[in-house]
């Protein structure tokens, strides 16, 4: 189970477990059609994957891709978190270098 979000699991990509300030500033929430069209499909909340990404748990991504969110913290670059949707779906979530906006997107719509 994952403490800050209990009706989510534990991810091992969580950095951190326990908020007490932002990681980093999500700017405007923005979402495509698509991405849209998914949550309604499956009666998801968008704001538990921005959530999840704003905590640093990245979801569904090879180890380089989590080290490179890491180094991004660090270094003021792109943030990227990829949560699996149903069975077949893939569900993005990506901060802008500039942290001026968060897009939820499918990987199509990239």
């Amino acid at each position: 189970m994952n403490p800050c979000t209990p009706n989510l699991p534990f991810h091992p990509s969580i950095i951190n477990i326990a908020p007490e300030y932002p990681l980093f500033s999500l700017g405007k929430l923005v979402a495509t059609p698509g991405a849209i069209e998914l949550l309604k499909q499956h009666e998801l909340s968008p704001f538990d994957y921005v959530s999840r990404h704003w905590q640093g748990d990245w979801g569904d991504l090879y180890a380089e891709d989590v080290e490179a969110n890491q180094a991004a913290l660090r270094y003021g670059t792109r943030l990227v978190s990829s949560y699996r949707i149903g069975d077949h779906d893939k569900l993005w979530v990506i901060t802008e270098a500039d942290r001026s906006s968060t897009t939820l997107l499918l990987p199509s719509e990239y």
